[in-house]
């Protein structure tokens, strides 16, 4: 009777192939805000696409200010002070300096991106008395042939 050793037997191709287990998609970023990750082993939720990963980037450079980022003080498109600095809000001017700071921003910190359009409005839906502005940004990211993706915050006026 042969003796036959473990170590020299293979696993069937069919088996191989048709495995039950799907391939692990791999985290590439936090998605923010902060959530708790699910069942799959990771303390927060993470992006698995580049897509959504420079998407939400992208919308986190829109909020930060300068000095918000420790060790780059120069990080971010700095939009809260346009929304303080006047007492009587003036839009075209705030459009004209937001336009300028995303661009100036987005060109040193995300080069990669094409900014496209620029849309702001000021939002009076759920408190007369309180401003918010919206602000929609559309851009391409020609490398990954993504195009169309658009961005939207919101900045409460003040002053």
């Amino acid at each position: 009777m042969p003796i036959i050793d473990f170590k020299s037997v293979g696993i069937k191709t069919s088996t191989f192939l048709s495995g039950s287990s799907k391939p692990k998609k791999v985290p590439i970023g936090i998605i923010t805000p902060l959530r708790l990750g699910s069942m799959n082993g990771d303390i927060f939720e993470m992006n698995t696409s580049l897509k959504k990963t420079l998407n939400d980037n992208f919308k986190n450079m829109l909020l930060t200010n300068h000095g918000e980022r420790l060790a780059m003080f120069d990080f971010g498109a700095n939009l809260l002070p346009l929304t303080m600095e006047v007492s009587a809000f003036d839009k075209e001017e705030f459009d004209a300096d937001a336009v300028i700071r995303i661009k100036t921003t987005a060109a040193k910190y995300m080069p990669f991106l094409e900014l496209k359009t620029f849309i702001s409005k000021i939002d009076h839906y759920d408190n007369k008395n309180v401003g918010k502005i919206k602000i929609r940004v559309t851009y391409d990211i020609p490398r990954l042939q993504v195009i169309d993706q658009i961005q939207e915050v919101t900045l409460f006026i003040g002053g």
